[in-house]
């Protein structure tokens, strides 16, 4: 599990262009923003996506009670999440969910954290893209997200290491 900034500050990347021609990537930076939180099961490729605007503790307690609704978790099913100590992660402001426990990272080891490789995968729509408004930007972000639902795969693929213990 961890969060990830994307806003209205364009993410530029080279392109093509014939050869005399300049290539045009219409920009209007501006400094509002939106988190894509991320929850992803590295052993079969299954996500969890919420769109937020902020993070905090209040924000990360929300997230993780949509999460294990999302998943069932409870008294039942017990999910472990694997994350990283950032501030928003812990302390009195965060309520975790029964059935929730969180294990978190080693510090300054963001290589051990397996959905941080899924974040270039969600940069992609908005990648040499210009935005209106920020409501614009979530709508194409969420429409990524859920297309992304239809390649597990890929996602295994990126967050699958090989030292992650095997699906029980």
């Amino acid at each position: 599990m961890d969060a990830h900034r994307v806003g209205l500050h364009p993410i530029l990347r080279r392109v093509w262009a014939p050869r005399g021609q300049r290539p045009v990537a219409p920009v209007q930076p501006r400094a509002e923003w939106t988190y894509v939180y991320g929850f992803v099961r590295p052993t079969t490729g299954e996500r969890y996506w919420l769109l937020l605007p902020t993070v905090s503790g209040a924000a990360f307690s929300a997230a993780l009670r949509e999460f294990a609704a999302g998943v069932g978790a409870g008294p039942g099913k017990r999910v472990v999440l694997v994350l990283d100590g950032a501030g928003g992660h812990s302390g009195a402001r965060v309520a975790v969910p029964e059935g929730l426990h969180l294990v978190f990272l080693p510090p300054y080891s963001p290589e051990l954290q397996p959905v941080e490789r899924l974040w270039p995968l969600t940069n992609e729509p908005l990648a040499n893209r210009h935005f209106a408004t920020l409501a614009d930007l979530e709508a194409a972000q969420a429409e990524h997200c859920l297309e992304l639902r239809a390649h597990p795969d890929v996602l295994r693929a990126r967050t699958r290491f090989h030292w992650w213990p095997q699906a029980a």
